[in-house]
């Protein structure tokens, strides 16, 4: 298994915030499962631009952190459905800060980023 070169420095807690929302799509994965449980091809039909492969990689990331969790059904084929944690929950005051944010700022953030 891959193992980092370079340690993470976790001594400042922006950084640890950072490393739990690293990554394109977490932050909209969180908005969705505000809704409740929903299964992969509901948030891959509801991200646009997400691939499987990515958003998978990102749910389990999330599940590792413990910000999500997952429910496995049996039967065939398996059922699968996330959902948010309660340490989860914590993050939601970030993610609609950051959507209040954007919010405000869309016209001159689009006119930005669309001569970037």
């Amino acid at each position: 298994m891959y193992q980092k070169k370079i340690p993470k420095p976790f001594d400042c807690a922006i950084l640890l915030t950072k490393e739990v929302l690293n990554g394109k799509w977490k932050t909209s994965i969180l908005y969705c499962l505000v809704q409740g449980p929903l299964r992969p091809s509901f948030l891959l039909h509801h991200i646009p631009g997400a691939s499987r492969r990515v958003l998978n990689v990102q749910l389990n990331e999330m599940e590792r952190h413990g910000l999500i969790g997952k429910t496995v059904y049996a039967g065939l084929p398996l059922k699968v459905e996330y959902y948010l944690t309660d340490f989860g929950r914590t993050l939601l005051p970030i993610v609609e800060a950051m959507t209040e944010w954007g919010e405000v700022h869309r016209a001159r953030l689009e006119q930005v980023l669309e001569s970037c």
